[in-house]
């Protein structure tokens, strides 16, 4: 079992930084990829960035790609998701998720464990 806890949301300027972390319980973290998804009101959970088990790989979603950069400290069981010159389009409530399958790691269906979501604002 793995909980996962979210933080580091807020309201925020368009073009300004925003840092989430998502801190896991358990000593199996670094057995499962992790990934960031958001969901805006009246939209689908979509892919945000997704990390390796050990922090190698990364994966990006378009919309993410030089603005965002996900990575992890497994010695601390926590996941991060810098954002960079955010715009308005980014409000949504994120989402961090664990998943064993790492070769499914866009693919928010095949995640194992999800945390409650923290909320992110971006004013214009």
């Amino acid at each position: 079992q793995v909980q996962l806890v979210e933080s580091g949301g807020g309201l925020v300027q368009a073009g300004g930084s925003l840092r989430l972390s998502c801190a896991a319980s358990g000593r199996t973290f670094s057995s499962y990829g992790m990934g960031w998804f958001r969901q805006a009101p009246g939209k689908e959970r979509e892919f945000v960035a997704a990390i390796s088990r050990s922090g190698g790989i990364t994966y990006y979603a378009d919309s993410a790609k030089g603005r965002f950069t996900i990575s992890r400290d497994n010695a601390k069981n926590t996941v991060y998701l810098q954002m960079n010159s955010l715009k308005p389009e980014d409000t949504a409530v994120y989402y961090c998720g664990a998943v064993l399958a790492v070769t499914r790691l866009r693919v928010a269906t095949e995640y194992d464990y999800w945390g409650q979501g923290t909320q992110v604002t971006v004013s214009s």
